[in-house]
């Protein structure tokens, strides 16, 4: 857990009083998510459990203020998102396995347009944005087993209100993603190192 809450710490000392802009964010918190998703020892089993049905996204963190959430994004063999936005920055680091993802472009009639695709590994990171582009598709790149990313955005994701596209005709529904555990991991407890270091 001492890696999830270094990486905490460090992104709330790079926060602004009203958060950082999309640039800010992947040039402050890319390196910082990178050293984050180098090791694979520290996220606990039950935030990389995967439904048989749906991918999930687990909140490991959101900023007292909501300036930044931190989520595991648990892919089940095949599943996949979809086409939706975000409506804030956002970096994705691979923790495990590997991502597919399909960027498009909403064209002046409201119809959307293919803009590239991402295939990102083990170690790989990625940024998204309103600015940059941020209506993707992702899906699980493997199809025999599960992969795991660790997701940071620039406000408490699952409470925001985002949108998903109709891939035909770009049709618009809202949705707000939520999350799918009601706890999250206890960050601060540090008992079990303070004690060792007084025996």
């Amino acid at each position: 857990m001492k890696s999830l809450r270094d990486f905490v710490v460090a992104a709330t000392r790079a926060m602004g009083p009203d958060g950082l802009d999309e640039a800010q964010a992947h040039a402050k918190l890319g390196p910082l998510l990178r050293t984050l998703i180098a090791t694979d020892d520290w996220l606990p089993p039950a935030f990389a459990e995967p439904d048989p049905v749906h991918y999930r996204q687990y909140l490991l963190h959101c900023d007292p203020l909501e300036r930044f959430s931190v989520a595991s994004f648990v892919w089940g063999p095949g599943q996949k998102t979809p086409i939706h936005d975000h409506t804030v920055w956002g970096l994705i680091g691979i923790l495990r396995g590997a991502e597919q993802c399909r960027f498009f472009a909403r064209k002046a009639d409201g119809t959307l347009e293919p803009a590239g695709e991402e295939r990102l590994e083990k170690g790989q990171l990625s940024t998204l944005g309103p600015q940059s582009g941020d209506i993707h598709e992702v899906a699980n790149a493997h199809a025999d087993r599960v992969s795991v990313a660790i997701h940071v955005y620039g406000a408490n994701i699952g409470a925001v209100a985002r949108h998903v596209f109709d891939p035909a005709t770009g049709a618009v529904k809202n949705f707000v993603s939520g999350y799918a555990a009601a706890t999250v991991p206890n960050l601060w407890d540090r008992s079990a190192d303070i004690r060792a270091s007084h025996s």
